[in-house]
C-alpha cells in the first residue's frame, strides 16, 4: 500500500501527538477523522480546520471508511480498544501507533488482530513539554528521528509503508528495529533522561531556584514539566531495561563523585573528554 493512494485516515487520541499527525497529513491532502473522548479537543480541531470529522466514540461507519488507523493512546487503553472494536475496521486497513513502548503491547496486540488488518508499531522520537491538541505542531517532527519497530508477522509491504509515512510527515532520520531493541534503546535516551531532569528538580526544595539558574540548568528540567499519568505507566512497563540504564547512570555517577573526592583532576579531565568526544556525533545529526 502507497501512503499516497490512500485517502482516509482515522486518529484515536487526539493529543499533542495525534493532533501533529493530523496537521501534517492534513496539509497532504489526506481526509482526517478523529476520535478522543475529550469533546473539547474535538471542537477545537474542528474549529480551527485540523480535522475534516470529529467523534468522542468510536463510530463504525468512520472507522470501516478508514485506510490507515493512527493510534494516540495510553498502551493499556490501545490494547482494549483493539479488543473491543477491531470489528469495526474495514478489510486491509492498516493500523499503527505512536506508543513508547512496544514489546509489552506489540505482540498482544498482532495476536488478537483480525488477519485482514495489519499493525506495524512506530515510534515518532518528537515531543515538547506541554500537551492536547492546542499545543500540536508538525514542526516538532522536523529534524526529528522516526522508528518503525516490525515483527516477524509484519509484511515488507507495511514496513515500507511506515518507512513512507515518517518521511512524509518530514522525519529527517527513519530507522527499523525490533521491539526489544527499541525498548532498550529507549529505557537509555528517553526514560533515563526524564528520570534524572525528575531527581533534579525533586532534589532541592528551594523556592527560589528560578531566579538563581541559568540556562543549562533549564536544558537539563525542561522535560521534568511531565505527564505523570502516562509516563509513570510507561515507565512501569519498561521496567526492566530502565533498571538497568538507572543502575549504570548511578555507578557512573559514583565514578565521578569518587573522583571529585580524590582531586583527581585528570580522572575528570578524562571523563570530560570523553563527553565531548561521543556529544559531538549529535552535533553532526
Amino acid at each position: 500500500m502507497k501512503l499516497l493512494n490512500t485517502q482516509n485516515v482515522m486518529i484515536i487520541g487526539l493529543g499533542l501527538m495525534g493532533g501533529s499527525y493530523a496537521k501534517a497529513l492534513k496539509r497532504l491532502d489526506f481526509h482526517i477523522s478523529a476520535t478522543d473522548t475529550n469533546a473539547d479537543s474535538i471542537e477545537y480541531a474542528l474549529e480551527n480546520g485540523i480535522i475534516d470529522e470529529g467523534y468522542t466514540s468510536p463510530d463504525p461507519d468512520a472507522l470501516g471508511k478508514a485506510d490507515i488507523v493512527i493510534f494516540g493512546l495510553y498502551p493499556n487503553v490501545f490494547k482494549r480498544w483493539i479488543a473491543e472494536n477491531q470489528k469495526y475496521f474495514k478489510s486491509g486497513a492498516i493500523i499503527t501507533d505512536v506508543t513508547g513502548v512496544k514489546s509489552c503491547i506489540v505482540y498482544d496486540i498482532q495476536n488478537i488482530l483480525r488477519d485482514d488488518v495489519e499493525f506495524i508499531a512506530a515510534h515518532p522520537m518528537a515531543g515538547r513539554e506541554v500537551y492536547g491538541v492546542r499545543n500540536s505542531t508538525e514542526k516538532m517532527f522536523r529534524d526529528a528521528n522516526f522508528l518503525v519497530v516490525p515483527t516477524e508477522k509484519n509484511s515488507e509491504e507495511a514496513i515500507e509503508w511506515c518507512k513512507e509515512m515518517g518521511r512524509l510527515l518530514g522525519f529527517i532520520n527513519v530507522t527499523v528495529l525490533s521491539p526489544e531493541e527499541h525498548d532498550k534503546m529507549i529505557g537509555f535516551v528517553s526514560q533515563l533522561t526524564h528520570c534524572i531532569a525528575i531527581a533534579l528538580m525533586t532534589c532541592s526544595d528551594s523556592t527560589h531556584l528560578a531566579d538563581y539558574t541559568g540556562d543549562s540548568f533549564r536544558d537539563l528540567t525542561r522535560i521534568a514539566n511531565i505527564n505523570d499519568k502516562m509516563w509513570s505507566e510507561l515507565f512501569l512497563l519498561n521496567k526492566e531495561p530502565l533498571l538497568a540504564d538507572m543502575d549504570r547512570f548511578i555507578s557512573e555517577m559514583q565514578t565521578m563523585r569518587s573522583l571529585l573526592a580524590e582531586d583527581n583532576r585528570e580522572g575528570l579531565r578524562e571523563k570530560m573528554r570523553l563527553s565531548t568526544q561521543r556529544r559531538a556525533a549529535f552535533n553532526k545529526k
